[in-house]
């Protein structure tokens, strides 16, 4: 990846924006798990302590453009910010034209920026809104991977108009994992790919056979590979539609798809519903398929010891569920143990790792979830392409005034 980063420039006297990814999640107001908050403390500190001002905004939930509600506040976040970095951290509404609070920034200052999808015009990308938000900024930093694959005003157009536009070391640090991964990785190489449906990954499980070694998938995408093989998948999640896709993905690339050979299955979808451990082709009809069983596992866990590089995107399992939790906890745990370079990506990925407490043990936790999946199929990121594009240009020097 050609692109300037953050480390490469000299903020010192200069006002710097970051879009970082603090989209968090939220019960009743109370962040539940703070990971990409404390993953954005570093381009922060750094551009802080070589003296620059910072402003940093991100999107948080869905929010209506143009209509700011309690839920979808960045309050909670810079909260929990400021308490990282043990300082006071102003929350600005209404930032897009500057005002007071910034022809005041010193160099040292911290402020965050409400919500940036509230704003008219940030899902579209638009030119105006992106133009009038890199006239607050010397600096322009993107550091939300998890936002990369995203084409919006604060992602991509801004990094166009800013008079300089870099990458943080979120950014740059989860390029490099993903590249490590995946281009030149140590062998085997084995993904883990799991999820609802087989639709919205079935590109990327494409992509992927031809680049790994093993492909073990999980959830509704084991089952709709599990009827494409003639196994039995009782009233489970599957898309029967793509059975000859998934057949064909089975014929093309034999032996590198191992399916389950057994599940645990319960009668009802819930916390307290009776598992029952089956082989595949004894699931009842009126069965539901809720985790891997045993000789599953036992028969994965052979292949994760054995890489040399594992990418995980998805639990194996309703682990949220204690009962359904034991394929995607040992899965974790394998993974954890390896020798091999891990990299893991994805919204429930996360939640997973966290639960069973196995952060140390992965090489590489990538905080994004569509980004991390549209990479692994090989698509162009356009905050990325954007920040190229930049790179190539003949920059001229900053003419916006130093800070007070």
């Amino acid at each position: 990846m050609d692109f300037l980063r953050l480390s490469d420039v000299d903020v010192h006297g200069k006002r710097v924006f970051i879009r970082a990814d603090l989209n968090v999640p939220l019960d009743n107001g109370h962040i539940t798990d703070d990971t990409r908050i404390r993953a954005s403390v570093p381009a922060i500190h750094d551009a802080l302590t070589r003296g620059a001002s910072v402003m940093v905004t991100s999107h948080l939930g869905r929010p209506v453009e143009g209509k700011l509600t309690k839920a979808d506040t960045l309050e909670p976040v810079a909260a929990r910010l400021g308490e990282l970095m043990r300082r006071e951290v102003r929350l600005i509404r209404d930032w897009v034209n500057g005002g007071v609070w910034h022809s005041s920034l010193a160099m040292g200052d911290l402020v965050m920026l409400e919500n940036c999808r509230v704003n008219p015009g940030e899902k579209d990308d638009s030119v105006p809104l992106a133009r009038q938000m890199a006239n607050l900024c010397d600096v322009y930093c993107n550091d939300a991977f998890g936002t990369a694959h995203r084409p919006e005003a604060t992602t991509h157009a801004m990094a166009l108009y800013a008079p300089v536009a870099c990458a943080g070391p979120l950014l740059a640090g989860e390029l490099e994992a993903l590249g490590k991964a995946l281009d030149a990785p140590a062998r085997p190489l084995v993904a883990i790919v799991a999820g609802a449906k087989v639709s919205t990954k079935l590109a990327i499980l494409r992509t992927l056979l031809a680049k790994v070694d093993t492909l073990i998938v999980g959830g509704g995408i084991a089952n709709t590979f599990i009827l494409a093989a003639g196994g039995r998948i009782g009233k489970s999640l599957a898309e029967p539609d793509l059975v000859p896709e998934a057949r064909s993905l089975l014929d093309e690339f034999a032996g590198r798809i191992p399916l389950p050979v057994d599940a645990v299955c319960a009668k009802r979808f819930a916390a307290d519903a009776a598992p029952a451990i089956k082989a595949i082709d004894e699931v009842a009809d009126d069965d539901l398929i809720l985790d891997i069983g045993t000789n599953t596992v036992a028969m994965l866990l052979p292949l994760i010891a054995g890489a040399g590089t594992i990418v995980w995107n998805g639990p194996v399992g309703v682990f949220e569920f204690d009962a359904f939790a034991h394929g995607t906890r040992a899965l974790a745990d394998a993974i954890a143990a390896a020798p091999a370079f891990s990299i893991a990506g994805g919204g429930d990925t996360l939640a997973a790792i966290a639960k069973f407490g196995v952060t140390g043990g992965i090489g590489y936790i990538s905080t994004g979830g569509g980004a991390f999946l549209e990479f692994l199929e090989g698509r162009t990121l356009p905050a990325v392409e954007v920040l190229e594009r930049r790179a190539r240009e003949v920059s001229a020097p900053l003419t916006a005034s130093p800070i007070p």
